[in-house]
């Protein structure tokens, strides 16, 4: 990191705050005490700033009139005045050894993540290999079958372990923000005493869009009002996983996408570029999980087919599997039902309504059931009649 860059966080951070300990200098940029206070030694050497007391053994800084006009000239180029930023180099070294990379995804670990959805074995054998062959996975099928909450629970299996996430990285005197508290959930309690704060120690993130991703969020954000730039959303999901959820829906179209991530997936680097101009590469260590109800080979032409390797066919449910979401779901809710509810429910959808079996029905029908209740100010309870209730609010007429 340039000591140039740090000099012009630490006065712009004294500026805004009009008068601070060294102490609190280091709090606020995450920077070690001894770095703040020699930082301030060079701030003092040029007038920019003074110190105008002590409290105990630690110096009170403020800031001086030429420190001042310097400050607002800074603040013009950029309105960054955070944790400081680590050097390219080094998130680029430590994205490589967090890897989403394992040394092998294991039966157990598969079967843990899933424990509480109901899956058959033969396609949690296809996740467990999916997730070993470190490449993109495509899970598809129709509306409603669980697609979305399988990519989540697969990305637990990569979250059982943790990561650490930079605030911001600086380039070319340029920053750019990575960490996201939206995204990066962090494990604070786990964070060595003595550790670098410019880092945060988090689980691996999870990272989902859906019909609202445009071909701009995949570069960098540069705020013109700010001055500093937004990581796109590839870069934050960094060492963790990408859901592209309702692929094919997106405000980009997919073969645009797909033709923007031909290079990274295979390559595990991407390209962004600056305002300036300037190009950049950063790591592309993350498992991208594509979802979608639609016709894969719509999608994809066969160059881009074969890139991912794994493609998983998440379909309708059978019965007894059925039932067993349904009770999993009404206990969850706390909603007692007649034991001949399933059943009615499975013969309504397959013979009066000619459909598959879905397995967003149970959660669906016991959520009109819930609201009913509590409309009417009582205890939810599924019978007969409650259901009924509860399908003619649910599917469409006519269907």
């Amino acid at each position: 990191m340039r000591k140039t860059v740090l000099e012009d966080l630490t006065l712009k951070t004294i500026y805004l705050s009009g008068s601070l300990s060294i102490l609190d200098l280091s709090r606020i940029t995450g920077l070690s005490y001894e770095v703040a206070s020699e930082l301030v030694h060079r701030l003092r050497a040029g007038l920019f700033c003074q110190v105008t007391g002590m409290t105990g053994n630690i110096p009170q800084i403020a800031i001086t009139s030429r420190g001042r006009l310097r400050a607002v000239d800074l603040l013009s180029s950029s309105q960054y005045v955070a944790t400081a930023p680590v050097s390219f180099e080094s998130y680029v070294a430590q994205v490589r050894k967090q890897s989403v990379k394992k040394g092998g995804v294991h039966a157990e670990e598969v079967h843990r993540a899933f424990a509480h959805l109901v899956v058959d074995d033969e396609t949690l054998r296809q996740f467990g290999t999916a997730l070993n062959s470190d490449s993109p996975i495509f899970l598809y099928g129709p509306p409603g079958v669980g697609k979305t909450v399988m990519a989540h629970a697969m990305s637990k299996v990569l979250a059982e372990d943790e990561v650490w996430i930079p605030y911001a990285v600086e380039i070319d005197g340029q920053i750019i923000t990575v960490y996201d508290p939206a995204i990066h959930l962090r494990i604070p309690e786990l964070e060595p005493e003595n550790h670098d704060a410019r880092w945060v120690l988090c689980h691996r993130p999870r990272v989902l869009v859906g019909g609202e991703l445009t071909a701009e969020m995949l570069d960098m954000q540069f705020n013109p009002t700010s001055k500093f730039y937004v990581g796109p959303v590839q870069m934050k999901a960094n060492n963790g996983v990408l859901i592209i959820d309702d692929f094919g829906r997106q405000r980009v179209r997919p073969e645009e996408l797909l033709n923007r991530w031909i290079v990274p997936l295979d390559r595990r680097v991407d390209y962004l570029t600056l305002a300036g101009g300037k190009t950049i590469e950063i790591p592309f260590e993350l498992l991208v999980v594509f979802a979608s109800n639609m016709d894969p080979n719509e999608l994809m032409d066969p160059a881009f087919m074969r890139r991912i390797q794994t493609k998983i066919k998440i379909g309708a449910v059978p019965d007894k599997q059925f039932c067993e979401i349904f009770r999993r779901v009404a206990t969850e809710s706390g909603v007692a039902f007649d034991a001949e509810i399933p059943n009615l429910l499975i013969g309504f959808v397959h013979d009066t309504m000619k459909q598959e079996l879905r397995s967003c029905y149970p959660r669906d029908i016991v959520n009109q059931v819930c609201w009913a209740a509590q409309f009417e100010d009582r205890e939810p309870y599924l019978d007969r009649a409650a259901l009924n209730l509860a399908i003619e609010s649910y599917f469409v007429k006519g269907s």
